[in-house]
C-alpha cells in the first residue's frame, strides 16, 4: 500500500461493475494505481463495494470530489479514505 490518503473506499457499487470498469471511471480523476471490486466467495457476486488507489493524495481527493455521491452504472456510489484494515481474531 502506498502513501496514507491514497485508498479510497467505494460503496454502492452496481452488481454488474468489474475492477476495469471501475478504473476506468476514477481514471476521469488521475492515476489510478489499482481498482478492486470485492466479490464473495461463495456466490462470486459482486459485494457491492471496492477500492480504488490513487497515485496521490491530491487525486484521490479530486476522486472524492468527482464520484461521491454521484451515479456510476446507475447506482449512487459513496467515495471516502478508506479506513486501515483492523485485525480480526478468529
Amino acid at each position: 500500500m502506498s502513501d496514507t490518503g491514497t485508498r479510497l473506499f467505494v460503496g454502492g457499487i452496481s452488481w454488474g461493475v468489474r475492477d476495469d470498469a471501475l478504473k476506468a471511471a476514477f481514471e476521469q480523476a488521475g492515476t489510478v494505481e489499482s481498482a478492486v471490486v470485492i466479490i464473495d466467495r461463495m456466490s462470486g457476486r459482486s459485494k457491492g463495494f471496492g477500492f480504488v488507489e490513487m497515485a496521490t493524495p491530491e487525486e484521490a481527493q479530486v476522486a472524492i470530489d468527482m464520484w461521491n455521491e454521484k451515479e456510476l452504472d446507475g447506482r449512487k456510489i459513496i467515495v471516502n479514505i478508506a479506513r486501515p484494515r483492523e485485525e480480526r481474531s478468529f
